[in-house]
């Protein structure tokens, strides 16, 4: 009973990490690109540069350095920028993987 309280438990501290980590960093970046006309450039930058903080602390290196040097890009180029985001929200979606503790269901048949 013990060791699956530890399983459980451990499914959702990562869980709570997911969520507090690359949910948060998804959601603000949806935030950011559709309101992309009403921020300034120093708004975007601060933002960005929280998102690839998230992205960093989710060990999403990759993604964090794009979303970084996106964020120092809107201050100078807005083609680099959205070039560098786009890239980022690729790899983002890319490294989307499903979770080891979803097992995969057989299809139900249906049998007259």
């Amino acid at each position: 009973m013990e060791l699956s309280r530890q399983q459980l438990r451990e499914q959702a501290i990562g869980r709570f990490k997911y969520v507090r980590t690359c949910v948060l960093a998804r959601e603000l970046c949806l935030l950011v690109r559709t309101n992309r006309v009403a921020f300034n450039l120093k708004d975007a930058h601060e933002c960005c540069s929280v998102i690839s903080q998230l992205c960093k602390e989710a060990g999403c290196t990759e993604q964090s350095d794009l979303c970084g040097k996106a964020a120092e890009a809107v201050l100078t180029s807005e083609e680099k920028y959205l070039d560098l985001c786009q890239q980022s929200c690729m790899k983002c979606g890319e490294s989307r993987q499903p979770s080891q503790s979803v097992q995969k269901k057989a299809p139900n048949h249906y049998v007259a």
